[in-house]
């Protein structure tokens, strides 16, 4: 289409805020990139993964990552993921500093995430299409920030360990033998990886596991065949700690995403 406007073209945004919806290709670039701008993906349906260089950021329905201005990254989707993305100016970031995150994303911001969606590529900053751009950016500033943030160590024994990790998720591997693996102590190990990650690997190993079933339950698997290849003896265990991360249930994600909480 000759209105799709590619980014990496672009010197600079031609509005502070710019997320025209039919100006946009609105997919998932699965390769290492950056902007000069910040970037706000909201998945309508459909699961984002956003991969940096210390951490996969987990997007399930509903819910939207914000990427800063020159952060490199790359991004996966499931195949059938809708997806809706502003880009914000340097100046106008909804939030400091360099982290990325994932936000919930209320009925009341998707609607206005929605209705920008609509507006022309240059609208008008003084007018009511401009009062709409500010409403949009200061509901972001309110948003919920989730803990949907799987960490990767720097360190090249533990992310090497953490790779294996992913591609095994059924495999049960303890401190002991992941302590051997890495060639340090167990304390070590520990001491490490929380410093690394800011969590233990036990919690670590949870939340990849949960990660990794997305993907599955997307593509519309059973649920009890997701549980067990993903290293879950119990599908009411696995339904349980699913629910707490992500914040639906497994049948709900496979249905398209309906929230159990706004």
């Amino acid at each position: 289409m000759d209105n799709i406007v590619h980014l990496n073209e672009l010197a600079s945004l031609p509005r502070p805020l710019y997320g025209q919806r039919d100006s946009l290709p609105n997919i998932a670039l699965d390769y290492r990139h950056l902007h000069a701008w910040g970037q706000l993906s909201h998945a309508l349906h459909g699961v984002l993964l956003v991969h940096t260089d210390n951490a996969r950021l987990v997007v399930p329905p509903h819910r939207a990552v914000w990427i800063p201005p020159g952060s490199m990254h790359r991004v996966e989707s499931t195949p059938d993921a809708c997806i809706r993305s502003l880009y914000i100016d340097a100046a106008q970031s909804p939030w400091p500093g360099q982290e990325c995150r994932v936000i919930a994303v209320d009925p009341l911001l998707r609607e206005l995430i929605r209705a920008f969606g609509e507006l022309p590529v240059e609208y008008d900053l003084e007018a009511a299409d401009g009062r709409l751009a500010q409403v949009l950016l200061d509901r972001l500033c309110l948003a919920e920030q989730l803990d949907l943030v799987l960490p990767q160590p720097r360190d090249p024994r533990l992310r090497a360990l953490c790779r294996q990790a992913t591609a095994r998720p059924w495999a049960d591997i303890r401190l002991g033998e992941a302590s051997r693996k890495a060639g340090v102590s167990e304390k070590t190990f520990s001491r490490l990886f929380l410093k690394e990650t800011g969590m233990t690997f036990r919690t670590w190993r949870q939340r990849m596991r949960l990660v990794s079933a997305l993907p599955a339950l997307e593509r519309g698997e059973r649920v009890t065949d997701v549980a067990l290849a993903c290293g879950y003896e119990s599908l009411s265990a696995f339904s349980a700690a699913f629910a707490r991360l992500f914040g639906l249930s497994p049948g709900e994600l496979a249905r398209g995403g309906s929230m159990t909480q706004a």
